[in-house]
């Protein structure tokens, strides 16, 4: 590994970012995975974008079915987070049942406690690197207040705020 790459990897550690499961379903099937490369991209139009490694299982089912949903997660979610990160697993396997879901407009699974889930329709995608980069035309979001859930220096934690 070159020196540059090696130093980006250790300087990216120490960004702190939120944390969210992004899911899908559709005529290629479920799947989900848990990211911290999501950023808003457009409000008018809604818009965001996400970062998931090509080689990921779920990127293939994520193109074919055309839709996901970004599920921001509380900080009482860390769990949901491993298990969609391959870092926990359930009793019966199925990552799914480690939250509630219900369907939006897409019909990927969105998770009922999230904290924010933005509904979306792939709009775009790109190739960058060693991942793909899907921009998401958001069709419905909704919101809860809550404490988010954030990923830095290889371990999960939350928000305070600061006294000014």
């Amino acid at each position: 590994m070159d020196k540059t790459r090696t130093d980006f990897i250790s300087a990216m550690r120490q960004l702190a970012s939120g944390v969210s499961v992004v899911t899908t379903d559709g005529p290629a099937g479920r799947a989900g995975l848990t990211v911290s490369a999501m950023c808003s991209l457009s409000a008018d139009p809604p818009a965001l974008l996400i970062c998931i490694n090509r080689q990921s299982r779920a990127m293939a089912t994520l193109r074919r079915n055309g839709v996901f949903c970004v599920n921001v997660l509380a900080i009482e979610q860390m769990e949901v987070a491993r298990i969609f990160a391959g870092q926990a697993n359930t009793s019966d396997g199925d990552k799914f049942a480690s939250a509630r879901w219900e369907q939006l407009v897409t019909g990927a699974p969105a998770a009922q406690d999230a904290l924010a889930v933005f509904d979306c329709r792939i709009a775009q995608g790109m190739p960058y690197g060693s991942h793909d980069i899907l921009i998401g035309a958001v069709a419905e979001a909704r919101m809860r207040e809550g404490r988010p859930l954030v990923y830095s220096n290889r371990a999960y934690g939350g928000v305070a705020p600061v006294a000014v």
